[in-house]
């Protein structure tokens, strides 16, 4: 098969086809419902269970871990199944409708137990419910995710609809991570669950039936589960962007379960403040994104990943040396800098890897791959649980009726030191990741082989790009 003379109409399939382009903002508002809900979980879940509710730490930690086998595990299944789904409604979208409700319902509940709960019960509901949680999340995004480089195929545009994406990941931290704790205080947890479970309700359910999913991804083959592992297996950059993104994902996964601790313990401010702190955070990275997507658009996405994978480490370590509200903040927005800088180039790393392995095998199976990207995230839970593990053997916090003698620095140890470690594996891990970027997002869709007997030419993948005159390298 020749290699197409241009750019391949973004979210359109085929020529001739007479499928519209997909709105970035309507793909992009996506981000803010998905996030909305699992934000407010896992900013305040930790705490609401351990310190409000009185949940013994150890419980806690095991309780993790058990969620977090679930939860790498069904990943996976999800990317495959969504995979080889074809319906006249798409192979994404049916996965991301149906399972919203049950996100929506999983929050609520989990911040709403009965108030008879105590002890094993208390635990066994914790458990239920973040599994619930837990495993709706993971379908809707595996298959959110998954759209992205199919819909956005020219790199400049995929660069552009992930930094609107990105922001609207952002707006929703400032209410669900940053305000949460400002408005748990004034209406209550479950209030504030219910109104967030409605929007991101909505808002998902707007966007999926937004997107216009490419009709000729419905005629390649349905990939096979053993070739697609293999495939994965095998492919040494899948491992190296896998563990980093996993590493990173602990990191900041953490930081989050620990902000509420570190501002009761540390600092010895109520929960309210918080928000302050988050909101600093968060602001930097708003305010930061619009420059790291710059970068990205004139350097390409793994340089820039680089330096924001390094600059986020520093910070997070940094933010060890803070005594006050006033200090935290300072060093906040040396974190939110990294942070958005990561955001804007993660997804762009991992959309090269599925170019590549479209380009070569002439199959679409975006949400296996991304879905085993999830199994190494998902592991963040398991990370937080070792956490909280270390601190009851270093520092003796149990629960916040067992604090130990030294809170103060238990919280510092779950900001700080254990997130900027994990990040730092990304860092180095991080270095050893190369693409050699022909136009592989530029290569046409065309049916499997049972279909048309052809599949991409190597061609797309062994020829060199081309320089082009007043083009930037994320274009080629």
């Amino acid at each position: 098969m020749a290699r197409p003379s241009g750019p391949v109409p973004d979210g359109a399939g085929a020529p001739g086809t007479g499928v519209r382009a997909t709105s970035p903002a309507r793909y992009a508002v996506g981000m803010f419902g998905t996030s909305i809900p699992i934000n407010m979980f896992n900013t305040l879940g930790t705490y609401f269970y351990v310190v409000a509710l009185g949940m013994d730490g150890r419980a806690f930690a095991a309780a993790m871990g058990i969620y977090a086998a679930i939860d790498a595990l069904d990943n996976p299944v999800y990317g495959f199944l969504s995979d080889r789904t074809r319906t006249r409604f798409g192979r994404r979208k049916p996965w991301m409708v149906l399972a919203t409700p049950a996100l929506a319902i999983g929050l609520i509940c989990f911040f709403w137990p009965p108030d008879a709960l105590t002890g094993t019960a208390l635990v066994v509901w914790f458990a239920v419910f973040t599994i619930i949680t837990g495993t709706t999340d993971s379908m809707i995004n595996a298959n959110y995710g998954a759209l992205l480089p199919e819909l956005f195929r020219n790199e400049k545009r995929r660069a552009l609809a992930n930094g609107m994406r990105q922001g609207f990941q952002l707006l929703a931290m400032i209410i669900s991570v940053a305000a949460s704790p400002m408005l748990v205080d004034a209406f209550g947890y479950v209030s504030v669950a219910v109104v967030f479970g409605g929007v991101a309700a909505v808002v998902i359910t707007f966007s999926a039936l937004g997107a216009r999913e490419d009709p000729a991804a419905l005629g390649t083959d349905r990939p096979r589960i053993v070739a697609s592992i293999k495939a994965m297996a095998s492919n040494g950059k899948f491992w190296l962007i896998a563990l980093t993104s996993g590493a990173y994902s602990s990191g900041m996964a953490l930081v989050l379960a620990a902000v509420s601790f570190f501002v009761t313990f540390t600092l010895d401010l109520d929960l309210a403040y918080a928000t302050y702190l988050l909101a600093a955070v968060i602001g930097s990275s708003v305010l930061c994104l619009a420059l790291w997507t710059l970068l990205v658009r004139r350097f390409g996405p793994e340089l820039v990943w680089r330096i924001a994978l390094l600059t986020l480490a520093l910070a997070l370590l940094n933010l060890s040396r803070a005594e006050s509200l006033a200090t935290a903040i300072a060093y906040g927005l040396g974190v939110g800098l990294g942070y958005s800088g990561v955001m804007a180039t993660m997804d762009l790393i991992v959309a090269r890897l599925l170019d590549e392995d479209t380009a070569r095998t002439g199959q679409r199976r975006e949400g296996m791959f991304l879905a085993a990207f999830g199994f190494f995230n998902r592991l963040n839970a398991a990370f937080i649980g070792l956490a909280f593990l270390l601190v009851e053997a270093r520092y003796g916090f149990i629960s916040g009726d067992v604090p130990g003698e030294r809170p103060g620095d238990a919280a510092r140890f779950l900001i700080s030191y254990m997130p900027a470690l994990a990040v730092s594996a990304a860092v180095v891990l991080s270095v050893f990741v190369r693409f050699q970027r022909p136009a592989i997002s530029e290569v046409a869709l065309v049916p499997g082989p049972e279909q048309a007997g052809a599949r991409p030419s190597e061609q797309a993948l062994e020829e060199p790009a081309t320089p082009r005159t007043g083009t930037d390298p994320s274009s080629r």
